[in-house]
């Protein structure tokens, strides 16, 4: 099949790192295995984040303007279907609903979020958009279960919703958990480290808000823990990186910058433990990296995380925002090196039987066939 892809959040080719982007490239990767021709239909970024009326309207004319050239571009050999990711109230999908109707085509979401709180905020117009490019779905991918409660209100048949559980490339994490006594050494002369002490690796963007939030709240379980042997290896950038080391501080902390993925996977295939605090998270990529690794996470348990980490099976989950909670765990894991290696091999063996790209294909691909032969 031809099917049109597009990201209004960020579109899979944006320079800057991020979680959206790496499921966007997935999704990508995901069709083009199943052998359909997957084209990025538009880079228009659609997110407005401050509440300005008038970018939100500059956008939506850009968007119609973008909507009409491709109508009259793939009118007499329009593509089988629509394909959009990650639609929420600041970054709603101008183009997928007028197109896909325009060219009768079916029209798919991955990730849509709903807020019914938003209904007279500042971004109402693209609340009511999202409500209803929902509606006009064909099929709608969950791989966030937060977004599940909000959504199925919406919906004529709850058929529509498809439950689809976050996913990877598995080979290359697996491989570096594999070859970890090598890659340790390696690790600690190329930084420096103390091989002696336990390294605890954090994997994440540094932005304001949410990821802000989360590194603040590490921070004050790190000063719990200060009586351990531990060596934080922190892998991530960004606009918020002088609060970050201002709020975790350089003692024994290693700021590595941002990784590409090559790098991810050498980090995860050094360390004894994964630590995120997950302050309002969707379901932290690298989280799941890091069991595919076979490194046992302490996380806070939000529902996206928690269909990652099986609490007291591949990591321990702790109430989100809870510091002493989240120190208390990491303090088990770090005083008991039979639990991390246990937890570490059923890690593995989860990520490789429930989140492997190759499942995920396969139901992808079956959904969407489904919705162009309805």
């Amino acid at each position: 099949m031809r099917i049109a892809f597009y990201a209004p959040l960020k579109s899979p080719y944006n320079p800057v790192p991020s979680g959206d982007r790496r499921v966007a490239r997935l999704l990508l990767d995901v069709m083009r295995r199943a052998g359909h021709e997957v084209r990025v239909a538009s880079r228009l970024r659609a997110f407005e984040g401050s509440g300005d009326l008038r970018r939100q309207a500059q956008i939506k004319r850009r968007a119609a303007s973008l909507v009409q050239r491709y109508v009259q571009m793939n009118g007499r050999n329009p593509p089988d279907l629509w394909f959009t990711y990650h639609l929420y109230h600041k970054a709603p999908d101008w183009l997928g609903p007028a197109i896909s109707t325009a060219l009768s085509i079916p029209y798919i979401v991955a990730e849509a979020s709903f807020a019914p709180k938003q209904v007279n905020g500042p971004w109402a117009e693209g609340h009511a958009h999202v409500h209803d490019a929902v509606r006009d779905a064909a099929r709608i991918l969950v791989l966030n279960p937060n977004d599940t409660a909000c959504l199925l209100p919406l919906l004529d048949d709850p058929g529509q919703l498809v439950r689809v559980p976050p996913f990877i490339e598995m080979r290359s994490a697996r491989q570096a958990g594999f070859d970890r006594r090598l890659q340790r050494a390696d690790f600690a002369a190329l930084y420096n480290l103390d091989p002696n002490t336990l390294w605890v690796a954090v994997v994440a963007m540094m932005r304001p808000g949410d990821k802000l939030e989360s590194y603040r709240i590490l921070a004050r379980a790190k000063r719990q823990l200060s009586d351990l042997p531990l060596t934080w290896l922190v892998a991530g950038d960004g606009p918020a990186r002088n609060d970050v080391k201002a709020a975790l501080g350089l003692h024994n902390t290693v700021f590595l910058g941002a990784q590409d993925a090559r790098g991810i996977d050498l980090l995860h295939g050094t360390a004894d433990l994964v630590v995120w605090p997950a302050h309002r998270e969707a379901f932290g990529m690298a989280l799941l990296e890091a069991q595919a690794a076979g490194i046992p996470v302490v996380a806070g348990a939000s529902p996206g995380v928690a269909q990652i980490v099986s609490h007291g099976k591949t990591g321990l989950l702790t109430p989100t925002g809870d510091d002493t909670m989240l120190a208390s765990a990491v303090r088990r894991l770090v005083e008991d090196q039979s639990l991390r290696e246990r937890m570490g091999v059923a890690a593995m063996k989860k990520a490789e039987r429930f989140h492997a790209i190759g499942a995920a294909t396969q139901q992808i691909d079956r959904v969407l066939r489904e919705a162009v032969t309805r």
